[in-house]
């Protein structure tokens, strides 16, 4: 299906835009979840995540194949389990980049709504030498609202101070910012106790809407 909606001049452009780190069919977002709607539904309708089908994909060389990887899971996340994190964790420390990364924070999230195993998963990402899980730990908790849990929200972010990596500072200042439309009070309070530490892009990105 990938192969005859290819476009080649689009396949260019999208990798340019990716730093030219991987390959691509040429299909925009939208065009691809048109396409693979029909097996995202026939997948639902067995409830039950195909691993080795999801395996295989990671393995693609096209970067479209990372997307219907995150799509699935994003579309299944109610079946997954605690243990299924080993297969989510493999998928952030291959080929990995932000788009699936940031695609996979909230599969992770709503998993840590219904285990509370994941929040001591994640305090310990928050502090793993590679930086797409400790991005996922940072903003697993993205669109809570009043579910966030700001003890281990604050933990998490801690552990980031005296980073200079682009990609950790960036998620610090999102995090804070989606808090502040549910908790400015609570954002406030945090910068103001932690503004010498804090990069200052995390306090420009978290303080936008104070």
């Amino acid at each position: 299906i990938f192969e005859a909606h290819q476009d080649p001049c689009q396949a260019v452009r999208m990798a340019h835009y990716m730093r030219d780190q991987f390959i691509f069919y040429g299909i925009p977002t939208k065009s691809r979840k048109v396409l693979t709607r029909p097996l995202i539904k026939e997948e639902k309708q067995q409830a039950m995540i195909d691993w080795s089908f999801l395996d295989q994909c990671y393995q693609d060389a096209h970067r479209e194949f990372q997307y219907l990887v995150c799509d699935y899971l994003d579309a299944l996340k109610k079946y997954l389990c605690y243990e299924d994190l080993s297969h989510i964790r493999t998928y952030l420390v291959t080929r990995s980049w932000w788009d699936t990364t940031d695609a996979l924070d909230l599969v992770v999230g709503s998993l840590g709504l219904r285990d509370k195993r994941v929040n001591d998963l994640m305090l310990a990402w928050s502090t793993d030498e590679n930086i797409w899980l400790r991005r996922v730990a940072i903003d697993h908790q993205l669109l809570r609202k009043e579910k966030t849990g700001t003890e281990l929200l604050e933990k998490i972010l801690v552990n980031q101070w005296g980073s200079q990596e682009f990609f950790i500072n960036k998620a610090v200042g999102w995090i804070l910012r989606d808090y502040s439309k549910t908790d400015p009070d609570w954002v406030r309070a945090f910068i103001s106790r932690h503004e010498t530490k804090m990069h200052p892009l995390s306090i420009r990105e978290g303080s936008k809407y104070l």
